[in-house]
């Protein structure tokens, strides 16, 4: 029997120990989508109790204490930390073959040297031991730990962008990760979401322009890419529900707008013409400036709507699409082409049973630029040993895996960088079984370049970090 997350948890090959251990293991990390707060490491905040930094806005960690049966005041209500911590402990025997087990048990021993599995009776002396460590960690600190050389942070379009430009304006300080914004205008997109009409005046107020029609609000979100753009962005990321597409009519959209303006009710054609030709305009803005333009959808948002009335979006009450819009695909890319806006693109389902068409659809659109368009890693619902071991196999089976750009956090939390880590093991085991398979040659400069260039290079090349 191995001993509980060992140090060659994952990798079952003497190739594959050899590939993370010796490869991949020091590789530094570039975060290119997460939800990390830029004012917090713009103020270098000090953390003084593990349940902020651990529990806190991490609806992951919700779901499951939820599963469990754990009522709301230890989950997000205001129970103190110490007794949250202790009832999300107490969970641990029971997650066998939950990533979450994993993740925890991963971060306590990266970051505060605790290797015992935490449990119900363990967690008081495990808590006073982290807390005492925190003292000493900041977000800074965090991020140290973890050579993250480069994030991309998730930014609205009205954002002033103010805790950005006061990291970039710092002077030397011994902190060279890169902090920076990434577009994301869903609230301007996604026009049948309740808020959309208190959106569009946010947006007027920033731009300073009247905005009652679908090309005025094209203008006013090219004009910020323009801003975004001035302030270090590299991409863009769109988080849809469902993909959909419709002939970019801009009459159409006109109208979506007009109904959506004076509340009342949108039609599906409406929308999808509205959102086909905000992700065309967007697109273009975006080849304009090189960015990388993201693609998220496939979530069923909220269905449970008492816990979104009580508690908001992101407290863990989505859940994954079986109507992700995955068919839409190849006619919105090709629309891309006639408006010659396809440039770098990541496209995401949270849907797993999408993994083969998008990467045979891609694979139809692929241009000049080496993996120009990617299948990106999977996420959310996904982010697991099959998940994402799936999705790799699907990559290398359709697609070109070795021009991936690996593994992002999609996470709220500095201790989660540990989920690059465990990418970078199930990724060094599936390369490492083909190997010793006879797959895949066993040459050291290939399978060297491999993993370099997944778990790391590459992204630094696709996005243009510079690093």
């Amino acid at each position: 029997m191995k001993p509980f997350l060992n140090k060659d948890f994952l990798l079952s090959t003497p190739t594959a120990r050899h590939l993370y251990h010796d490869i991949a293991a020091e590789l530094p990390i570039i975060d290119y989508h997460c939800h990390i707060s830029p004012q917090e490491i713009a103020q270098d905040k000090h953390f003084t109790d593990i349940s902020e930094v651990w529990l806190g806005g991490d609806h992951y960690k919700w779901r499951l204490m939820r599963a469990c049966g754990l009522p709301e005041r230890l989950i997000t209500g205001d129970a103190p930390g110490r007794e949250k911590f202790k009832a999300f402990a107490a969970l641990m025997p029971q997650l066998i073959g939950n990533p979450m087990l994993h993740w925890s048990h991963l971060e306590l021993q990266r970051v505060f040297g605790i290797t015992e599995p935490l449990s119900g009776q363990n967690a008081d002396a495990i808590y006073d031991q982290c807390n005492e460590q925190l003292a000493g960690l900041s977000a800074r600190e965090i991020m140290k730990l973890f050579r993250v050389k480069a994030i991309c942070t998730t930014d609205d379009p009205v954002d002033s962008l103010i805790w950005h430009e006061s990291i970039a304006d710092e002077p030397e300080n011994g902190f060279d990760t890169q902090v920076r914004p990434a577009f994301r205008p869903d609230k301007a997109v996604q026009i049948e979401k309740p808020g959309f009409a208190a959106y569009i005046r946010q947006l007027e107020e920033v731009t300073g322009r009247s905005l009652t029609t679908a090309d005025q609000i094209a203008t006013a979100l090219e004009e910020r890419v323009n801003y975004f753009a001035a302030r270090g962005c590299l991409c863009a990321d769109h988080g849809l529900d469902t993909l959909l597409f419709a002939e970019p009519d801009i009459d159409v959209a006109n109208e979506a707008v007009e109904v959506a303006l004076s509340g009342g009710i949108l039609t599906a054609a409406q929308v999808a013409a509205y959102q086909t030709l905000m992700l065309l305009v967007c697109a273009r803005a975006y080849k304009r400036k090189g960015w990388v333009m993201q693609l998220h959808f496939g979530c069923l948002r909220n269905p449970n709507t008492e816990g979104y009335y009580v508690l908001g979006p992101d407290a863990g009450f989505d859940a994954m699409s079986s109507r992700t819009g995955a068919e839409n695909l190849a006619a919105l890319l090709n629309e891309m082409v006639s408006w010659q806006a396809l440039g770098k693109l990541i496209v995401y389902s949270l849907n797993p049973g999408d993994n083969a068409a998008i990467d045979s659809v891609l694979g139809s659109f692929q241009g000049d630029a080496q993996g120009g368009l990617q299948h990106g890693s999977a996420w959310w619902f996904n982010d697991h040993i099959d998940g994402m071991s799936a999705q790799l196999r699907s990559l290398a089976s359709v697609g070109v895996l070795g021009r991936f750009v690996g593994m992002l956090t999609d996470s709220r939390s500095f201790l989660s960088y540990t989920r690059h880590e465990y990418f970078r093991r199930l990724l060094c085991d599936l390369i490492g079984n083909w190997v010793e398979s006879g797959q895949y040659p066993g040459d050291e400069a290939w399978l060297k370049a491999l993993v370099q260039g997944i778990c790391y290079q590459n992204t630094n090349e696709y996005f243009g970090f510079g690093l």
